[in-house]
């Protein structure tokens, strides 16, 4: 039998991976040298309370999880007979994935029959979330993981996602994002536009003034390059702030049509520790990133 994993930097949630066919391993982050682990140490993300510790000054701090923690989640299922596909964050972003691949290559050893396979989504968040979703309707249609890694191949390069980010405090400490010096200009009122790249990477390829004209820039990429939406979700990510993501939501509707497939997802805690709160991306599919 195969395994579907995913992880919580996926914007997972246990009610989404159940719907899905998902197991999903947590991604860490720490308040004040204390980690947390989501769902875990909480069960339901109080993204409210989380985000407005952020506005409050604490910036969590997040790390790459170890080998031993892949094992735990991936031994059991190699025990049970049973293959993996894990469908994960871009490992442009992080170097977590160098323990996953020692934690697979030290099960191969003890389990050499089974087999695993990984889909890097090349991004975070929303656009994960996305790719997930995509990956888990395949898994339920009875696609094999060969099939499905075809199809990642050709679909993940065309699935972008475009945000604005509020405060440029948690990218700067970050280093995540690149390009990012050149948007800074004046802190007031100023909003990075950043997107992932074919690498997975964060880059900042702009600046507005006011999250009106950030959020129509938003829109004016989705309506340049977008490819068949309706065939694929539209998903929009939002750091705290779901009066704005209601509004984007309405746009969208106005702009492509009422049948437009729009689904609302709050940015995960760890990738919001590098964020920040009241940030919002827009993925969707599209010709090209």
């Amino acid at each position: 039998m195969l395994t579907l994993f995913t992880d919580t930097d996926c914007d997972i949630t246990p009610a989404l991976a159940q719907e899905y066919g998902y197991k999903f391993i947590p991604m860490p982050y720490a308040v004040d040298g204390t980690l947390v682990t989501p769902y875990v140490d909480w069960q339901e993300f109080d993204s409210k309370s989380f985000y407005d510790m952020l506005r409050a000054g604490t910036i969590p701090t997040t790390s790459a999880i170890s080998e031993a923690v892949y094992i735990h989640y991936f031994e059991p299922e190699f025990a049970a007979g049973n293959d993996v596909l894990y469908v994960h964050f871009s490992s442009g972003t992080s170097n977590t994935f160098e323990n996953m691949n020692k934690a697979v290559k030290t099960l191969k050893i003890k389990y050499p029959e089974r087999r695993f396979w990984a889909v890097d989504t090349l991004g975070i968040s929303a656009l994960s979330l996305n790719i997930v979703m995509e990956i888990g309707d395949l898994a339920k249609a009875g696609k094999t993981p060969e099939e499905i890694l075809a199809w990642a191949k050709t679909e993940v390069p065309k699935f972008p996602m475009y945000f604005f980010a509020d405060d440029l405090k948690f990218f700067r400490r970050s280093g995540r994002v690149s390009g990012l010096a050149a948007t800074m200009g004046s802190f007031i009122g100023i909003r990075p536009i950043i997107y992932l790249n074919d690498e997975g990477k964060m880059v900042s390829i702009g600046k507005e003034t006011g999250r009106a004209k950030a959020i129509d820039r938003l829109i004016a990429y989705m309506d340049e390059l977008g490819e068949d939406l309706k065939d694929h979700r539209v998903v929009i990510g939002h750091s705290d702030i779901p009066e704005i993501a209601a509004l984007v939501t309405t746009k969208l509707h106005d702009k492509f049509g009422e049948d437009l497939r729009i689904v609302t997802t709050v940015v995960n805690p760890t990738i919001g520790s590098h964020c920040g709160p009241n940030g919002l991306g827009i993925c969707f599919h599209a010709k090209h990133r």
